[in-house]
């Protein structure tokens, strides 16, 4: 039975009148909540391959660029013992990276031969720069690649290099889905490089065009529908934008329709930014398998740098402050009483 175009209006009449109106105070809350999202530990995971070469220059920039100190870690191509020399080769790669760029940098002595070896060092870190070669052939089709197992388990940013860095990030992309989460990476996004150009970036899936055409809907309504969704999305990227005002000659916004991996990646390379941020809902590896995210289409497609940062992250360095703080107001309470 067709749909009235009335009916979808109204479900977006409703839509926009249940999302939060309330803007954020402007230039109040953003430095302190970018301080807090600022990486205060890195981990570099590296394979000593071209793309870990790349991954340790990066993360020894971002490790000058914030203060932060290093650490090192050697992970084994899955079913591949590793090299004899791995220990000397990463403690060489210490000493380098700490001479040129004026950081501390420690290389881990134990080699990870699986996933569960890193797990203890990447739960420490804020942020988790990743350089291993892509895993091929049936392991990566069953089990994915490693990058995304260390994502579920360890639930912590993770920045897969593929280029190598001559200086902190001056431009990316963000992708917004217009949720609370999306504040999350722009901070990040603003944190990770304080001099980059910043471009909001959302794609309207078509997909719903689609099942409606299915059940055989009129394309007047597909019209309306396809309006409606324009206007809320340039409602919402409008709301975004100028929570940022600080910074507004630096904020770019785009709105495509299309698949939002795909568009993304297209916009990237329209851009031409040097980073893509994009989020990750928690997921098992069977949904991942079976359901494709934007963040796993992202890192298919693209060819730049990808931040992915999942949902609900939280910096290793904001948790022990905030416990800290809990510690010390109990014991007052205790003293005063």
């Amino acid at each position: 039975m067709p749909i009235a175009p009335a009916r979808i209006r109204a479900s977006f009449s409703l839509r926009r009148s249940l999302a939060p109106t309330r803007r954020p105070k402007r230039g109040a809350s953003r430095s302190e909540s970018s301080s807090t999202v600022t990486p205060r530990s890195i981990l570099a995971i590296t394979d000593f391959s071209a793309h870990g070469d790349n991954a340790l220059s990066r993360a020894a920039h971002l490790c000058a660029e914030h203060g932060a100190p290093l650490k090192l870690i050697f992970l084994s191509y899955p079913g591949e013992p590793p090299p004899p020399d791995a220990g000397c080769r990463l403690a060489h790669h210490a000493l380098q990276l700490g001479q040129r760029h004026g950081i501390r940098v420690h290389a881990e002595t134990q080699i990870a031969f699986t996933l569960e070896n890193m797990l203890p060092p990447a739960r420490s870190a804020d942020l988790l720069v990743w350089g291993t070669a892509p895993v091929r052939g049936l392991r990566s089709l069953f089990r994915g690649q490693p990058m995304e197992g260390m994502l579920r388990r360890a639930q912590r940013p993770v920045l897969v290099v593929r280029e190598r860095a001559t200086g902190p990030y001056r431009s990316m992309v963000v992708a917004v889905d217009f949720s609370e989460a999306s504040r999350g990476l722009i901070e990040l996004g603003f944190a990770l490089s304080n001099e980059a150009q910043v471009e909001l970036f959302h794609a309207i899936s078509t997909a719903n065009e689609g099942k409606l055409r299915y059940a055989e809907v009129s394309e007047q309504a597909i019209k309306a529908y396809r309006e409606e969704c324009q206007r809320y999305a340039q409602d919402r990227m409008f709301r975004l934008t100028d929570s940022y005002d600080a910074r507004r000659n630096r904020v770019l916004s785009a709105i495509r329709y299309g698949s939002p991996a795909r568009q993304l990646v297209v916009q990237q390379q329209r851009s031409r930014a040097e980073l893509i941020v994009v989020g990750k809902h928690p997921s098992s590896a069977v949904v991942d398998f079976l359901f494709e995210s934007v963040a796993q289409g992202v890192l298919r497609h693209s060819t730049s740098d990808v931040l992915v940062v999942p949902h609900g992250y939280q910096a290793v360095s904001s948790t022990r402050a905030t416990q800290v703080r809990r510690s010390f107001d109990g014991r007052r309470r205790v003293d005063l009483s």
